[in-house]
């Protein structure tokens, strides 16, 4: 059974600054708690695969999940150890590089995968072309789930109630994870939105629940390409925010049979993309 990861705040996820606050033309300095960002490279058998910038914590969650979400793994086994580095270049930066062990027999180029990386990420390749490499790798969903309107309410009070690094901070983005029957079964938060889901998806798979089919996935702001391509990769039916889709996240849904619910407050939001799978 699928059960709830409880929310806990790490301890290195936040950070005591200075301030000085300003009320009604009064000045007075004081402490205040930031979330905290640094940068996390991610090595597979030694070699370095990418650097991330992201919320310390959950760290081989989110290494994990961004091996699933481009398509480098797709179960548990395939991974032997995820852990953090012993020993770094720079001592104090051992907390922020994460070694991977795959299984013997995990192919991995690690070249087009960087190369992949770089596209994913320039602004010089076209929708087109973007569209077609993310259906190349990740075909579309073949999910008959279902859900009535009446599922969506209240989500998003949900995850605001489980954000315990952002009740502190005021700072970070969050994604949650929530069963066929409503139940939430698990909240993550970092700096960036995509990170928090990699959280969330590196969850799942090491708790062996991939593929999420029958699932949905609910992230704070908006959704993004990148946002709806972890998903799609995950094989998550259903993307949900609190904000709106981007443009070319609609055509993404559209083609992968992914439904997108965007502007979730209380009982009111937008379908775009597989719409069927809302009912009214």
């Amino acid at each position: 059974m699928l059960r709830l990861a409880a929310p806990t705040v790490p301890s290195d996820a936040t950070l005591a600054v200075q301030v000085e606050r300003h009320r009604d033309g009064n000045a007075s300095l004081c402490r205040d708690s930031v979330a905290r960002e640094e940068p996390l490279e991610i090595q597979l058998g030694g070699a370095s695969l990418a650097v991330v910038m992201r919320t310390p914590g959950h760290d081989a969650e989110l290494a994990t999940g961004f091996l699933v979400t481009e398509r480098v793994v797709s179960r548990p086994e395939q991974i032997v150890s995820v852990r953090h580095c012993s020993q770094a270049r720079i001592p104090e930066a051992a907390d922020n590089v994460v070694q991977v062990v795959l299984a013997e027999g995990v192919e991995v180029d690690l070249e087009a995968l960087r190369r992949n990386l770089y596209a994913s990420s320039s602004c010089g390749i076209c929708g087109k072309a973007t569209l077609e490499n993310a259906l190349a790798v990740a075909p579309p969903l073949e999910d008959p789930s279902r859900f009535p309107a009446s599922f969506f309410y209240g989500l998003t009070e949900q995850l605001v109630a489980a954000q315990t690094v952002f009740s502190l901070t005021g700072g970070l983005h969050g994604a949650a994870l929530f069963g066929g029957d409503g139940r939430l079964l698990a909240v993550r938060e970092d700096v960036g939105r995509h990170n928090a889901v990699d959280k969330v998806v590196g969850m799942a798979l090491r708790s062996g629940w991939l593929p999420l089919h029958g699932h949905v996935l609910l992230v704070s702001g908006r959704i993004s390409f990148e946002i709806a391509q972890k998903a799609l990769a995950a094989r998550i039916p259903v993307v949900a925010a609190v904000s709106a889709p981007s443009s070319l996240a609609v055509e993404l849904a559209a083609r992968a049979n992914l439904t997108l619910v965007g502007f979730l407050r209380g009982r009111s939001f937008n379908v775009y993309g597989a719409r069927e799978r809302v009912g009214r």
